[in-house]
């Protein structure tokens, strides 16, 4: 009762004990600061601690992301090279008027001397020997032994390869052979008085029955008159680029149309197939 009493009587004189209140905030107000001062220290120390951590795992994650982006540029722009690789194949394949089957390579072979490539097509797609092949800028080979499910090309540059072909500005013919290198041919049955120079460009003639009339096989870039042999010395340049190609066209002539469909050999064919081997 009596602190009741006591309490009342302050309220009461509550107006004069302002000023005092006043004067004593003045001086604890610092203190209540200074007390809380490593609370608000350690909450913003643990603050800048986990927003260094987020940053950095953000940092690292968008690493990634552009690593990752990076990668699939590269895809991209090997894709879009592909496609103009095959729109330059299908534009030619028009030129061209004969129709054609488009096959990737596989593999090469890397014996000595030997120039042979493995694409993806094969007898399942009625691939046969001896067809030619070409590339957006000319005759790369011909068809050399079909598989059901791929094919060996010979280049024309292997040693074993001869080609029909003529000198398109004036339509001399001769023969065309491979010399083991992958950038050059060999003409060695033009005698040193023939009609040839260096620049002009040789197309086949269609002689012998294996390539159509008219397809650029390769340009002379050197002519050497030999006075003591029968025949000069003549090299030229393929025109296809036989050691860029990642597609390639199998040409079919008018006659043999190529198949629309790939279908598996009946018993029938597989039987004389096998009688054949």
């Amino acid at each position: 009762m009596l602190a009741s009493v006591a309490l009342l009587i302050t309220e009461q004189r509550g107006q004069q004990l302002d000023f005092l209140r006043a004067t004593l905030s003045f001086f604890i107000e610092p203190l209540k600061h200074l007390v809380d001062m490593p609370s608000v220290l350690i909450e913003q120390t643990n603050n800048t601690v986990n927003s260094y951590a987020a940053l950095k795992k953000d940092n690292e994650r968008l690493r990634e992301d552009q690593l990752i982006h990076q990668t699939r540029l590269l895809k991209l722009e090997a894709l879009e090279k592909e496609n103009i690789r095959l729109r330059a194949l299908l534009e030619n394949s028009f030129k061209l008027g004969e129709q054609v089957l488009i096959a990737e390579l596989l593999s090469i072979k890397m014996a000595p001397y030997e120039h042979i490539l493995v694409v993806n097509k094969g007898t399942r797609f009625g691939v046969h020997p001896q067809q030619p092949v070409l590339d957006a800028n000319g005759v790369v080979g011909q068809v050399f032994r079909a598989l059901p499910l791929s094919s060996e090309i010979m280049l024309i540059t292997d040693p074993n390869h001869a080609i029909p072909v003529q000198v398109n500005r004036n339509g001399l013919l001769t023969i065309a052979v491979g010399s083991g290198q992958l950038n050059r041919l060999i003409l060695p049955f033009l005698p040193s008085n023939a009609d040839i120079r260096p620049g002009d460009l040789l197309i086949t003639s269609g002689l012998g029955g294996t390539f159509p009339q008219g397809y650029p096989v390769a340009v002379v870039d050197e002519f050497t008159s030999q006075p003591n042999k029968a025949f000069a010395s003549i090299t030229a340049t393929p025109s296809a680029k036989l050691d860029r190609n990642r597609e390639l066209m199998i040409v079919w002539s008018k006659s043999t149309p190529v198949p629309l469909i790939a279908k598996p050999p009946s018993p029938e064919t597989a039987g004389t197939e096998d009688a054949h081997k």
